[in-house]
């Protein structure tokens, strides 16, 4: 088995055995990471005189004697390319070592202390052990008895997730751009292996709390739109305002747009509120009001709990039309509801709860019975300025999904969903929604 560590700084001999240089990387393609196809290394970065650096095909090096030696003579170093790093490919020491990884099969973030590859180079994964570091300042001939990786300790090369510290150096304030990657002088940006998109939304959002808010950036920015939205929505609200900031107006304005208002509303609250309009003017007129209308309530209330996404119908509607209805709200504006809320007339302006059906009784009802038949008319309800804590007692008390949050005159403002309200019972280093700026 071969240990990154201890190929770095290894001596290149020639057919003579004359030393010609010292190994100072290792390339690898971004595109073989987290494939379950075998991966390999392509070249090794190479320090010959005068700090010259040279890229060696690995199919051109041997390793015989206990050294690395080259295939042919030294002269033809000469005719190989200097330093030079493909857009596909990325350095194992500068950009894996000592940094941190994905680690898709449990969901987070781990320190590389070394990588292994077996004797014919393919990598086999990344060494998280304590005793990884014990090994890299041993001497040669005892580091390959220590802490051989076993599955507790070895992410394999498969299950793993490259995090690009990018082009600025994370330690700093200011966002101060590295020396580039490539001898070229536009940065590289390479695409994630594709296996991040397939963990859960809350998983993902973990993760992002487990990296820099540039890196939790980087990450979002690599998903799809709904995806990017659904994860966005479980990080909390705080630190969504940070990551917001350090996307592009044109992605953070595609994020907004696929979340739910009462969550785009608890992030734009946030924001100064020069931010929270230059925002809201990039959202479609009909979103962006009901987002305004849910920054005027408090966000210590049911209202700043609510949503307003919802679907109302006309009572008189037969169920099989009804439920047509909300296939077609489901489809076109991504609404999730438990509920049907029944009203008079379902194109006014404001609504009147006359009563609610839930989907599982749509489902189960005759497909000519009208919503009046089969709703419920005693309906358990909340008003915009109780306490969040009592809406989760009576979600809880009533065994509801979602409440309805009606004002005064009794119409309808919002709805509160069970998810949200048990954002409240959270300790506070868990919820999702901080006090609000505005």
């Amino acid at each position: 088995m071969l240990y990154l560590s201890q190929l770095l700084g290894a001596p290149l001999l020639d057919q003579h055995n004359t030393r010609v240089g010292k190994i100072i990387d290792i390339l690898a393609r971004a595109s073989q990471v987290g494939q379950d196809n075998p991966a390999y290394p392509t070249a090794l970065l190479v320090e010959i005189e005068d700090d010259q650096q040279k890229r060696v095909p690995i199919t051109d090096v041997i390793h015989s004697e206990g050294a690395w030696h080259l295939r042919y003579p030294e002269e033809q170093l000469a005719q190989l390319q200097s330093d030079l790093v493909s857009e596909d490919e990325f350095r194992l020491a500068q950009e894996v070592l000592d940094k941190q990884i994905i680690d898709l099969e449990h969901k987070k973030m781990v320190r590389v202390n070394d990588l292994c590859f077996n004797d014919s180079w393919q990598i086999l994964g990344v060494d998280k052990s304590s005793l990884s570091l014990v090994r890299r300042l041993a001497p040669s001939w005892l580091a390959n008895a220590i802490n051989q990786p076993t599955s507790a300790t070895l992410v394999p090369w498969s299950e793993v997730e490259l995090v690009q510290a990018g082009y600025y150096e994370e330690e700093s304030d200011q966002k101060v751009p590295t020396a580039p990657l490539t001898t070229t002088s536009t940065p590289t940006h390479r695409t994630l292996s594709g296996h991040l998109s397939e963990l859960h939304p809350a998983d993902i959002a973990n993760i992002v709390h487990q990296v820099s808010v540039e890196q939790g950036a980087r990450l979002l920015e690599r998903l799809d739109d709904e995806l990017a939205a659904d994860t966005m929505e479980e990080i909390a609200t705080e630190r969504q305002a940070q990551i917001l900031e350090n996307l592009s107006d044109e992605r953070a304005t595609a994020i907004l747009r696929a979340m739910g208002p009462d969550e785009v509303a608890d992030l734009l609250g946030q924001l100064p509120e020069d931010r929270q309009q230059e925002l809201l003017q990039q959202l479609n007129p009909e979103d962006s009001e009901e987002v305004q209308d849910l920054l005027e309530y408090e966000a210590n209330t049911a209202g700043g709990l609510m949503t307003t996404d919802y679907i109302v119908l006309n009572q008189t509607r037969a169920a099989q039309d009804a439920l047509t209805a909300i296939r077609t709200e489901i489809i076109e504006n991504d609404v999730r509801i438990a509920y049907v809320y029944c009203v008079e007339d379902e194109n006014a302006d404001e609504y009147r709860p006359l009563g609610v059906v839930s989907i599982w009784d749509l489902l189960v009802a005759q497909t000519g019975q009208t919503l009046q038949e089969i709703m419920e008319t005693d309906l358990i309800a909340v008003r915009p300025d109780d306490d969040p804590r009592a809406v989760a007692e009576t979600l809880a008390k009533y065994n509801l999904l979602a409440v309805p949050v009606v004002n005064e005159n009794g119409h309808l403002e919002g709805v509160i969903t069970v998810d949200d309200a048990l954002d409240v019972l959270l300790p506070n280093g868990r919820r999702h929604r901080p006090n609000r700026m505005y």
